[in-house]
């Protein structure tokens, strides 16, 4: 099993630095998280609160992207890897508009009262409000090819083989997944406690970046080197 989940990784590592920026990336994004664990271990007056919080959130979040990269394994399954890469992209695209129109809008759940269940569907709801997923789609797709080429030398016309296995997913696009979620939790924990004991929230109050105009941003960026890419 550790042979099969090491022969996934591709060799260009391309695909791999992406999921890493994204990851530091959505865990300083206080829309994804550590602000709201933040938020609760004030309230508690409890460090241990805050990185109790984290964990579940997290998982809501590889939650999102297990379910985006199940649908892409099944579209996957039925069209071929350019018309996927188009269709990805345009997506991307689309949805980054929306974004840019709509970035004021938040989804809106839970109190501060919340169970680690809460969390996980918070984060859940979240991470498919804002196309953390879907932003990730691109890479998923380069890992497939990539992966393809190390294992049969040429592309193939439909990725269903590698993108579903008898769990649901590719090796790959797990460990994909699991790298990216891990980045992402050790990045917002880091945060969330550096501010809960050295700066509080009054550094919200003075200094405050637009994260959701950059996320739109980032949506249309990716969306067009797919688009690119695919033509």
């Amino acid at each position: 099993m550790p042979q099969q989940i090491l022969s996934a990784i591709p060799d260009s590592l391309g695909p791999w630095l992406l999921l890493l920026g994204f990851g530091i990336y959505h865990g300083i994004n206080p829309g994804m998280g550590w602000l709201f664990a933040l938020a609760l271990g004030l309230q508690q007056q409890s460090g241990r609160a805050v990185l109790a919080a984290l964990p579940p959130i997290a998982l809501g979040h590889a939650i999102s992207l297990v379910m985006t990269a199940v649908l892409l394994g099944i579209v996957g399954a039925f069209l071929p890897l350019d018309t996927l890469r188009l269709l990805t992209a345009g997506i991307l695209l689309v949805f980054g508009i929306y974004k840019l129109l709509t970035y004021y809008r938040h989804p809106r759940w839970v109190g501060m009262q919340v169970s680690g269940r809460d969390l996980i569907g918070w984060s859940f709801l979240m991470s498919t409000a804002h196309g953390a997923g879907l932003i990730l789609a691109p890479v998923l797709i380069g890992i497939s090819e990539a992966s393809e080429l190390t294992s049969h030398g040429s592309h193939s016309e439909h990725i269903a083989s590698l993108a579903l296995n008898t769990s649901g997913i590719s090796s790959a696009w797990g460990l994909a997944i699991g790298f990216h979620t891990i980045v992402m939790l050790l990045t917002m924990t880091a945060i969330a406690w550096i501010v809960y004991r050295k700066v509080g929230l009054s550094i919200l109050r003075s200094s405050w970046i637009n994260f959701d105009l950059i996320w739109a941003g980032a949506l249309l960026f990716v969306g067009g080197i797919a688009l690119w890419s695919a033509l």
